[in-house]
């Protein structure tokens, strides 16, 4: 089977694991990374890797979220790949989310949402997402701050802090018709199922007891 590869610190795990399935049981399956840093670590544990150029669906994708509330809906995007995210997602058959207790919120919002946008003319696009949320700001690159963050998909990262999203599905929608907009990291209705892991090691599936 296609195994989606989600990016971050919980999907790290997951690729981890998967290789040592691999290795020890002859699991045959192909990962499709949604970073570059999940690509890198695929191809050093040994998973073998197929482009999305190369499939018309994916069998599974498993990933991490930075908040998710009780309808499952999603923020993603704190590491920047919310674009490769969602373009996995949305071409799998199935969809797991994993997660440790702290991501689990009331409402989206106190993560700040994260935003996708050009480079080219980059300052008039914030300006015009300043009317829906005047307190966001442009990510800065984690090793030189006077330089703006740059996603695999050379793309910049405004974060929006929100408080709290009271519709998700309308904010993705009015986000998305700014023009300079390519993504955003609201995750709405896509996660399937979503697994919990809890402070003891014990894990249990959102939605049920």
């Amino acid at each position: 089977m296609t195994i989606g590869l989600g990016s971050g610190s919980t999907a790290t795990y997951a690729i981890k694991a998967l290789a040592e399935r691999i290795q020890n049981e002859g699991m045959a399956i192909h990962g499709v990374p949604t970073s570059l840093h999940s690509s890198e670590l695929a191809r050093e544990l040994g998973i073998p890797l197929l482009d999305l150029f190369d499939l018309g669906e994916i069998d599974l994708t498993i990933d991490g979220a930075d908040e998710v509330d009780p309808a499952k809906n999603l923020i993603k995007g704190g590491g920047g790949a919310l674009l490769r995210e969602k373009l996995v997602a949305v071409a799998s058959k199935q969809r797991i989310v994993i997660c440790d207790e702290t991501k689990l919120v009331s409402h989206l919002g106190e993560f700040p949402l994260p935003v996708a946008i050009v480079s080219f003319g980059w300052r008039t696009t914030l300006h015009r997402l300043r009317e829906i949320c005047p307190e966001l700001y442009l990510r800065s690159d984690k090793v030189n701050a006077s330089l703006p963050f740059v996603s695999d998909d050379g793309l910049y990262i405004a974060d929006l802090p929100m408080d709290m999203i009271a519709d998700p599905a309308a904010l993705e929608a009015r986000l998305k018709s700014v023009t300079g907009v390519v993504e955003v990291g609201l995750f709405v209705g896509m996660a399937l199922r979503i697994i919990v892991g809890k402070e003891d090691g014990t894990t249990r599936e959102l939605g049920n007891s």
